[in-house]
């Protein structure tokens, strides 16, 4: 009979990739460097490849066959844990520890909330958080770090699965002095001749290009910029319009400075917030309630 891989060596394994050295994967699972390496040696043999190369100077490094095998390990150690943690906790509240991704722009205007309400009302989960780019927090998704995240629902790869939370709508931000400021409503094509801040963040950049190419706009873009709180500063100095989603309650920049907020008068397709999630993967009891709090969360933005 074939011998089974044990989840004692898939530990091993896992943190040696996590640490970097075999003495880092030892602290982490409290046992000594020997028992490391003799794990790691046998599920080596075992699976009959060899997954971490040695080396004084840099430590330990995943072969390709390693890198393969660690979201795999990842997946089938949080499942392990999930099912101890259900058994134990059978009929009682959900518990464990949680981290979910959550989208950069979207992260200071949800997370905060989320992280006290869920916490107040699951006192026995832990839960962590971890921001990114849309492309970075699907890769979370799928190696296990992160058991669902919030995201945009575009660019979704293969392998991920979603629920819409929410949908958005983009407004014009303009500084006061700006022509179009004392417009109540804005028309897309006014913009044509108007320099543009853009929020250089995928998917936004391409969405908001989207948006203006539909009313046959081609954007003057004069900056670029990764931050969302340097766009509305460099609005507020005059220096140009931007397109936004997410909307502070203060309308002024870090500088005190005061922007102008104003709804779009053409008709735009809305971009939905997503909860999204690995593909076939059955949700630990925690990440289960965690996405039921956010179906009743999202309507209270």
């Amino acid at each position: 009979m074939t011998e089974r891989i044990s989840l004692r060596r898939l530990h091993a394994f896992v943190a040696c990739a996590e640490a970097g050295t075999m003495t880092g994967a030892a602290r982490r699972l409290f046992v000594t460097q020997g028992a490391v390496s003799i794990a790691i040696s046998q599920l080596e043999r075992q699976i009959g490849v060899q997954l971490l190369l040695r080396s004084k100077a840099k430590g330990l490094t995943l072969t390709e066959a390693g890198r393969v095998l660690l979201p795999e390990a990842r997946s089938l150690l949080a499942r392990a844990d999930a099912l101890q943690t259900g058994m134990r906790d059978l009929g009682n509240a959900p518990s464990g520890s949680l981290v979910i991704g959550c989208f950069t722009t979207i992260a200071p205007f949800l997370l905060p909330r989320v992280l006290e309400e869920f916490q107040a009302a699951h006192p026995q989960v832990t839960l962590d958080f971890v921001e990114g780019s849309l492309t970075d927090l699907q890769q979370l998704l799928l190696d296990g770090t992160c058991e669902l995240a919030v995201l945009y629902g575009v660019d979704i790869q293969a392998g991920i699965e979603y629920d819409t939370l929410y949908p958005t709508q983009p407004y014009v931000l303009l500084p006061p002095s700006h022509p179009l400021a004392e417009k109540g409503e804005i028309r897309l094509a006014d913009l044509a001749d108007h320099d543009m801040i853009a929020l250089d963040v995928p998917p936004s950049l391409r969405y908001f290009n989207e948006v203006l190419s539909s009313a046959g706009v081609s954007p003057r873009i004069r900056h670029r910029t990764e931050s969302f709180e340097m766009v509305r500063s460099l609005v507020a100095r005059g220096v140009g319009y931007s397109l936004l989603i997410q909307r502070p309650i203060a309308d002024v920049s870090y500088e005190g400075r005061g922007v102008v907020i104003r709804r779009i008068k053409d008709d735009i397709l809305p971009l939905d917030v997503v909860l999204a999630r690995p593909a076939g993967v059955r949700l630990t009891r925690r990440a289960d309630a965690f996405s039921a709090f956010c179906r009743t969360f999202a309507p209270l933005r």
